[in-house]
């Protein structure tokens, strides 16, 4: 197996050239930023918060919503009793979808992953406060470009002629980073030097290299290790030919007119939640993940939106 590694924003310098970095981060008009802290500010006139009976929550759409409506379920009762609200869970499929909700009003608390957190913060006001973490405190994942045995692929350079897969456009691991270091550091264009496909999620483009469907996809490899740990496929189906340096993984936060007070209790459930014996702590600890700790998006996405503004991703907000 080769596996390579590698400083992303290092291997940006070049493609930053070729794209340009068009696009400054900023928020919609819609929202305000007086504190310089790029997430949209809570407002200050009363009738502009809300303060819903039901807060609705949604998981990013990375695997089968169905397996995380229960993963989920004692962290939501434990908000339940923090907040003194009912808690909904909110099956999502896809990230767009969950940008939409929590735009229009219809999401209140969610998790979104790395790639679409910056377009939740600038398009829907979204509020990022915490992040799962390893015990030591550490916390992230990495992309990985996988194949399967006998696709003729062992080395970044054969990807040329044949087909990758990514997941969504809005995905970090699973669209922006491997274009961007695929260009970068290979010389690798979608089109012209191969095939482009999008699977939709994580799951799909992993489920495909392993049952040869793909012959190469990019992933975020915490979504394949818990696969691997549910034996939902076996480690000896893939192999990794490019693993990336480590990003922050999915973001948790509110919408951001949600009353100041309601706000803090939801962000003291995440912090105060008892992983030990809890689905949490069995599903996530599958990928190292063994609490919350606090994050800023300003610090901890600046990766992230160095590589959007390196590729000249636009936060257009419709």
């Amino acid at each position: 197996m080769s596996v390579t590694r590698r400083s992303i924003i290092a291997a940006l310098g070049a493609f930053t050239l070729v794209l340009g970095s068009n696009n400054a981060f900023a928020l919609d008009p819609r929202y305000t930023d007086a504190d310089g802290d790029l997430l949209a500010d809570i407002p200050t006139d009363a009738s502009k918060l809300i303060d819903p009976p039901t807060l609705v929550f949604a998981y990013t759409p990375v695997e089968d919503p169905a397996v995380y409506a229960k993963v989920w379920d004692g962290f939501l009762k434990h908000m339940e009793k923090t907040t003194g609200k009912r808690i909904q869970f909110f099956p999502v499929q896809s990230n767009a979808a969950q940008l939409e909700a929590m735009r229009a009003g219809r999401l209140h608390i969610a998790g979104f992953n790395t790639g679409s957190n910056p377009l939740a913060v600038a398009c829907a006001g979204f509020r990022p406060f915490t992040m799962m973490a390893r015990k030591d405190d550490t916390f992230g994942y990495e992309m990985e470009i996988i194949t399967h045995p006998g696709s003729g692929i062992d080395k970044i350079q054969d990807i040329k002629g044949k087909k990758l897969a990514f997941t969504a456009e809005t995905s970090n691991s699973g669209f922006k980073a491997p274009s961007a270091l695929l260009k970068s550091e290979f010389n690798l264009q979608a089109k012209r030097d191969f095939e482009p496909v999008f699977s939709g999620k994580h799951d799909n483009s992993i489920l495909g290299v392993a049952n040869k469907d793909y012959p190469a996809a990019a992933i975020a490899n915490s979504v394949m290790k818990r696969m691997i740990s549910r034996n939902v496929i076996k480690a000896e189906q893939v192999k990794t030919i490019y693993k990336s340096q480590t990003f922050p993984t999915t973001g948790y936060g509110v919408v951001y007119n949600l009353k100041p007070e309601l706000q803090e209790k939801i962000k003291q459930a995440f912090l105060s939640f008892p992983w030990a014996g809890s689905d949490l702590e069995k599903e996530f600890s599958k990928s190292g993940e063994a609490k919350f700790v606090e994050i800023t998006h300003k610090k901890d996405w600046d990766v992230v939106r160095k590589i959007d503004a390196a590729m000249g991703v636009k936060y257009t907000c419709k």
